[in-house]
């Protein structure tokens, strides 16, 4: 049985048998006993997923075509797909679960802001991502691809690149390398005055990034607040504990 790709899915999917032990050696390093794989698409990674033990696993895949050759290919998955975008689907499992896959590019930012909705689940998450994706969720301040994503993530988060992939890994080739990073839960996350605030200011000031912080977030807080020295510096060269103080002192 053969599928199709649909390149408006943004699907490449993995050939590359050593990555895909690789990913699951990394997932391994953190015991789990559940576990969503997002965008099975082919099974490369699903086969070893689906034998791992007293593991309850489950997949989401929104490609009905994919969903019939998952099912047709590995009979062991049948009733553990979801047939879904993963953006619109509530949480899989009661309790804690761990989130693996080889993120579809066109949606993988919405992904993680999707992790983060389910943080008070989801301890640990391995995915692939397109490396300048992977590198923009791992970069500290002062880097010119922190943003928005470094700070909401990094907050809840400890993140570690893990290694490239490169594109002859891939059925069709992507045009660009790939990377996948392990985030893990921190014990202790930064303190803000509401995760609202928090997402609402952060995005605020990178949304102008090249501008000092006193224009974008003018909005948000007291003249004399805007005084501060801190507004005068730019959003990528905070730390994610400063946008956390300035939460509490927002209007």
């Amino acid at each position: 049985m053969q599928y199709t790709l649909k390149k408006s899915l943004g699907q490449h999917f993995l050939k590359d048998e050593a990555i895909c032990r690789n990913i699951v050696a990394a997932l391994q390093e953190d015991p789990f006993t559940q576990l969503l794989e997002v965008g099975p698409g082919g099974g490369a990674l699903t086969k070893y997923l689906l034998q791992l033990d007293g593991v309850d696993f489950k997949a989401v895949e929104l490609d009905e075509e994919k969903v019939t050759y998952l099912q047709h290919t590995y009979p062991a998955i049948k009733g553990k797909i979801i047939h879904r975008s993963i953006l619109d689907m509530n949480a899989p499992f009661e309790g804690l679960f761990t989130l693996v896959g080889n993120f579809p590019y066109n949606i993988s930012s919405q992904i993680l802001f999707k992790v983060l909705d389910w943080k008070q689940q989801v301890p640990v998450m391995v995915g692939m991502f397109q490396k300048e994706v992977a590198q923009r969720v791992v970069s500290q301040p002062g880097n010119k691809v922190y943003g928005i994503l470094s700070v909401l993530v990094q907050a809840f988060y400890d993140v570690e690149y893990l290694f490239d992939v490169a594109p002859a890994s891939f059925d069709p080739p992507p045009k660009v390398v790939s990377g996948v990073i392990r985030l893990k839960r921190k014990d202790n996350p930064v303190t803000v005055k509401s995760e609202r605030a928090f997402f609402t200011l952060v995005k605020a000031a990178f949304n102008q990034r090249r501008k000092m912080l006193r224009n974008p977030l003018k909005g948000f807080f007291e003249e004399s607040i805007l005084q501060d020295e801190l507004f005068t510096k730019r959003a990528e060269q905070l730390t994610i504990e400063q946008f956390a103080r300035l939460t509490f002192q927002m209007k």
